[in-house]
Order: C-alpha cells, then structure tokens, then sequence
C-alpha cells in the first residue's frame, strides 16, 4: 500500500516516487537532458552528505526501492525482495537466518552466505568485516529515506564485493517514522528513526528493538525432541550529526547493534553484535564548482556460535563446537572527485579497506568435555583507484569507466590445542598472497520515442573471499564445511540489453543478461560419514564434509521484467519476474559439479501485488511471491520444492500521519522449504504470521 501512495504522489516526488525500476530510468533520463542546476542557492538546507546519483547509472540495471516501503517494513532484506533476483543465500529472512546465511546476491547467478552483492549506507559497506554478511538488524528501516539497487558487477565506485551488483542505501535527513507492533509467535516489536534541526546543524537519531519466540523449522513426524525454536532479541541505534563546514558538509556518524538467535536445535545459538564509526565530508557539484567527497569508517564485530550433532532420531542434542568469539575490525578510506560540465560529467577516486580477525572456538566433544581448542584467522586487505565519465547527445547517453585494485591475505594463522595439556596438536600458516586485478564497465542508453528507452552495458568486478570463507570451519547439525586458506577472489564478466518506457498509467521495463563467475567459491562435498578425515576430524552418520574451494566457472543467462501501473485511480498493481539458467563448470577442483546448478539458485522468481484504496481511511494491500525449485547442496541432491507465500495488509488512517494495520505474513501458511539434512529433514521458513501495529510519519 505504500507502493499506491508513492505512486499517487509521483508527480509531487519524482523517482522516488516510483517503486520499480522503468519509472526510475525513466525518471533519470529527464533528469540527464534537464540543464545544470541554478548556482545561486536562497537557504541553507542540511541534508545527508552524499554525492548525487550519477548520470551514467541510467544505462545500467537500476532498482530503486518505495521510500514507504522501507519505513513500513519489519526487515529491510524483506523490503528488498520484493525486487527480482534479490535474496539471502537461504528462503528464511532475517527473522530466522543464522548470521552466517544473511549474505545478500543479487540474480541467481550463485548465492552465498557471505554475500555476493556490496550493500553499503552513504558510501560506508555495512558488509560484516570477518564475514561479508550484513546483519540486518543493525539498521531500523524507519531511518532510510532510499534504496537503490544496482544489478551487474560493479566497476567504478563500487569497488570489490559488488560482484553482483549494488545496494546502496540512504539515510533519512528529514521527518520522522515510527512502528510498534505485536503478533503471533510472542513477537513485538519497536522503532523510531527521526531528524531535526538546530541551526544549520542537523541531528538524525535511530533505534529499534524486536524479540520473537521463534518457530520449529522441523514439522511433522521427523520432529523431535532436539528440535527448538529460532528464537530472537534484537537491537539497535544510531545518531548522525551534520553540520556545515563551509561549501561542504560534515557528518559524524556512530550506530551499534547487538542480536540473540535460537538456530533451531536444542543447545544451537548464536549472537552477534557491532559498532560503527564514519566521518564524511561532501560538496555537492554543480555548474561552476567541483563536488568531492572525503569519508572514513571502522567497524567492530563480534559473533558466537554454538552448534550440535543430532541423533538419528532427533531425541537429543549433543554438543559439536562453540565458537566463543569470533572478534574483527575493518577500516576504510574513500575519495571522489566530480565535475559535470554541459553534457558530460565525470568522476575519479580512490578507495581502501583492512579487515582483520580470527574465530576462537572449542570443539571435539568427547565424554562430556571440550577436548581441542581453535584459533584461525588473519588479516585482509583491498584497495584501488578508479575513473568514470558520461555524456549525453542528444537521444544518447554513454558512459564507461575503470578500476585497477590491488588485494591481499596475509598473516593466516590456524593453531589447534589440547587444553588439557596445552600441547599443539595442529599449527598451520599459509603464506602471504596478493594480486591485482582490472576491472571495466560501459553503457549506452538511447531514447526511441517519448517514454521509450533502449540501453545496454557490459562490466567487470570481483570479490576476494572474505576471513570467514578463508580461515573459519563451522557446523549445521551433522554436516561440517571446512575452510580454505589458499581461495583466490572471484571475477564475474557480463553484458546485458534493457528495454523501458512508460507513461501516466503503466511503467515497465526488461533485461536480458549473460554472466560469466570465474573461480567461484563454493561448498563441495568431499566426504560423507561416519568417517573420519584429515583436518576437520569426525563427521559422524547422517552427515557430510564440505570444503570450500574455486570451481572453475559458473555461466548464466536470465530475464528481468518489471511493471507496475493503476487500474483505476484507487486501485494499483506492480509485478516483476526473474528467470536465470545458471550452470557450473566445476573444473579440475569439482569435476562432479560440471552441468549442475549452483545451490541456492532458483530457476525462476516472481512478485506481484495490489494496493486498493478502499475508503480515505482505508488501504487494503496483497503481495504474492513465488520461487521455483533450488537445490540445498552443491551436488544437486537435496531438492528444495517450489514454493509461494502471499502477504496481505489493512491499514486504517487515524488521522494525517497516523495508521493502525493488521497485517498477515505468510497468509496461508504455506510450508516453505528451506534446508534439507543428508538424511532427507525438511527445515522450514516462517509460518503463518499475523501482527497488528501503529504507524507514525511526519
């Protein structure tokens, strides 16, 4: 319902008024032939330090969020999904996902746990410095004020991790936003976001609390007694100051979090919790000045897992590992220097980033007692120089840019011990790596007729493995996944042709692409229990060893087509489709995976929904999702059926900036799959959720 009223008001505000991507890029292209804007400004208005959007965007694959649907939404990976081709590596949202499985992709070229998309706020990755994942909870989706996703590998200022594509979110600068909420599974919630002014200076604060009771994944007969519920207690705040600095503005930004979970077994959790710090200095371009912008942030991290080995029957729980601290700090660096001038703008910049940590955990659970203990780590680092431009002619529109970045690993360290004795019983040390890599990207963009728009673009990117995938093992029930010190940083190539128009009733858009992934970094089967193996020790009956390792290449082709429009001047509607054949070629390392599909990856993805205005007070919404089959496993094994889940919500208008909902999650309780053990247990998402809340805006 959010959708309809953007929609409604599109005249009044612009493109981010639009929910999908034609209207955006429709939006843009006006934008690009409009002329520079006036030098001479009337007032002084604080806004967020950030550059604009750039000119040369339009010619690649952009989504840009509901601004209305972030702030009604409960998560924000929820609110992105409803883009195509958007996911977490698993089916469950964050109110239920592992930390370690909340890694953004975008399309289904390869999902990962770590993430294959750069998802960052104002220019700072909130990407999880060991891990690559993005613990959602960190951020209260009432203080966003945009989101805008950039499908395809990014070059230019996006850098490495943005192997994918983009996110790039925005926080608010103006207003307020406010939910409260209870329903089913004990769940409550709350969370404010807010900006005011004093002076010329500006203060945004945020901050958000939720908890649940959780539900059992397992259903049915194969349940038992070691099954638990996916509990969770979550919070966060954040506080932006900004303040003039003279032609520029200054922001100084501090925000931390801290979350529980339940993983669904007895005795299985984790927590996870961060700060942040960023200072961001900006001037925005115009006619006769350059705009810049100078920013730096560091990240703490700390994350605790405790994971279980189940009997076959699921009457008990045995401890397998606990990892107690898995501490990691990032820092980065970031400049940009841009100049429009008539028809052509152009921008250059540097960027760098540290990361640094180890997890520390006991394992081999033998006659009651932890008998080794693990540290395993080490230290990362990337950092590159880029250059953009664009031009528009006439009907065109061309843009191409470049980067050239330098990455390492170093200092990997893995030292088992006896704690009893104290003696080594495994003491490993990969050497130093590093390496450069290249990337480009270009588009072009053409306007046929009024509304009508041809584009396409061709990119390169890449994502070095991040600490978790080098240095840390970990364990879901009898499954282990090994990890790999000797993994080189995955590159992805890709060309794509777009279409879009539209006009005051109807919006579309659609993509063809093609994405090559070279030296993907996958989980691959390399045993099965009982047995024991070199390294990772026992795995025990009903379970399997994974690794993770470069598999040669992955090789896709898709479809994207987005629309959305109104029936009637009450009744509004959107849709979007993503369809991707995504293949692995496992090379020498996987030869067993050449012809599969990656896991994780779906065939074909779907949404649609409806926003009716029924009275002045009264908004009814429905949103549906569907997803065809996905494999659990890399060897196609484990068959993860098709699933769809529908959505409804009323809202009832109090009075201008005040609503009551009743919302329903999962209305049918449709049984989703999710993950599937060696010995055939279905794990479930979320059930049937219904949640009835207070909405405040202003």
């Amino acid at each position: 319902m959010a959708w309809f009223r953007a929609h409604e008001a599109a005249e009044a505000f612009g493109p981010r008024g639009r929910a999908y991507s034609a209207a955006v890029q429709q939006e843009q292209s006006r934008v690009t032939d409009l002329p520079p804007p006036p030098t001479t400004v009337a007032e002084v208005v604080v806004r967020a330090p950030r550059l604009p959007p750039a000119a040369g965007d339009a010619a690649f694959s952009v989504v840009r969020i509901d601004p209305e649907r972030l702030t009604e939404a409960r998560r924000i990976d929820e609110a992105l999904r409803e883009a195509p081709g958007v996911s977490l590596f698993r089916r469950t949202s964050s109110l239920s996902a592992n930390p370690t499985t909340q890694g953004l992709s975008l399309r289904a070229i390869a999902p990962s746990g770590a993430g294959r998309a750069l998802v960052t706020l104002d220019g700072v990755p909130l990407n999880d410095p060991f891990g690559g994942w993005v613990i959602w909870s960190q951020l209260a989706p009432e203080s966003l004020t945009a989101a805008t996703i950039v499908r395809g590998a990014g070059a230019g200022p996006y850098g490495a991790g943005a192997l994918t594509g983009v996110v790039e979110l925005q926080e608010r600068a103006e207003g307020y936003a406010a939910a409260a909420s209870l329903g089913e599974l004990a769940t409550a919630r709350a969370s404010a976001a807010a900006s005011l002014s004093v002076g010329q200076a500006g203060l945004t604060v945020s901050a958000a609390a939720e908890t649940s009771d959780g539900y059992v994944p397992v259903r049915g007969r194969r349940r038992g007694a070691a099954d638990a519920p996916t509990r969770l207690d979550a919070a966060s705040a954040a506080a932006r100051l900004d303040l003039p600095f003279g032609p520029a503005l200054l922001a100084l930004r501090l925000g931390a979090y801290e979350e529980r979970r339940g993983a669904g077994l007895a005795g299985a959790d984790s927590e996870a919790s961060g700060a942040v710090a960023s200072a961001t200095l900006a001037r925005q371009p115009d006619a006769t000045s350059y705009g810049w912008r100078l920013q730096g942030w560091a990240r703490s991290s700390d994350f605790a897992n405790r994971s279980v080995a189940v009997s076959s029957n699921r009457a008990t729980a045995t401890p397998a590992a606990d990892q107690f601290e898995t501490p990691a700090v990032g820092y980065g660096l970031n400049a940009a220097l841009r100049r429009r001038a008539d028809a052509a703008e152009w921008e250059i910049g540097a960027d760098a980033r540290l990361f640094d940590g180890e997890v520390r955990e006991r394992f081999r659970f033998l006659q009651g007692a932890f008998t080794r203990e693990r540290r395993a780590g080490g230290r990362a680092s990337v950092a590159g120089v880029y250059a953009e431009a664009s031009r528009v002619a006439g009907p065109w529109l061309v843009t191409g840019g470049a980067r050239i970045d330098r990455w390492t690993s170093s200092n990997a360290l893995r030292r088992e011990t006896d704690p009893a004795t104290g003696a080594a019983t495994l003491d490993s040390r990969s050497p130093d790596r590093d390496g450069v890599v290249t990337s480009l990207r270009a588009g072009a963009r053409r306007r046929l007729a009024p509304g009508l728009f041809a584009r396409a673009a061709a990119y390169q990117g890449f994502r070095p493995a991040t600490l978790n995938e080098l240095h840390r093992p970990f364990r879901v029930g009898n499954d282990i996944t090994e990890a790999d010190a000797e993994l080189q940083p995955e590159r992805l190539s890709g060309a794509e042709l777009g279409l879009s128009g539209g006009g005051a009733r109807l919006n579309w858009s659609a993509a063809l692409f093609r994405n090559r992934v070279r030296d993907p970094i996958a989980n691959v089967t390399v045993g099965v229990g009982p047995a024991t193996f070199p390294v990772a020790g026992f795995v025990p009956a009903g379970g399997v060893l994974r690794q993770r390792r470069n598999v040669g290449q992955i090789d896709a082709v898709g479809l994207e087509a987005e629309a959305n429009g109104r029936l009637t001047d009450g009744l509004a509607w959107r849709a979007a489709v993503a369809a991707t054949d995504a293949r692995v070629d496992g090379g020498s390392e996987a030869p067993q995976l050449t012809g599969l599909r990656p896991a994780q990856a779906p065939v074909l993805s779907a949404t649609a929904g409806l926003d009716w205005r029924a009275t002045d007070r009264l908004t009814l919404a429905a949103a549906a999702r569907y997803e065809s089959r996905r494999f659990d496993d890399d060897l196609n094994s484990r068959v993860l059926s098709p699933a769809l889940t529908l959505d409804a919500e009323a809202e009832w208008t109090l009075r201008p900036g005040a609503t009551l909902f009743l919302s329903a999650e999962n209305l049918l309780d449709a049984e989703v799959k999710a993950a599937e053990t060696a010995d055939g247990v279905e794990g479930h998402a979320q059930p049937r959720i219904l949640r009835a809340g207070l909405r405040w805006r202003g």
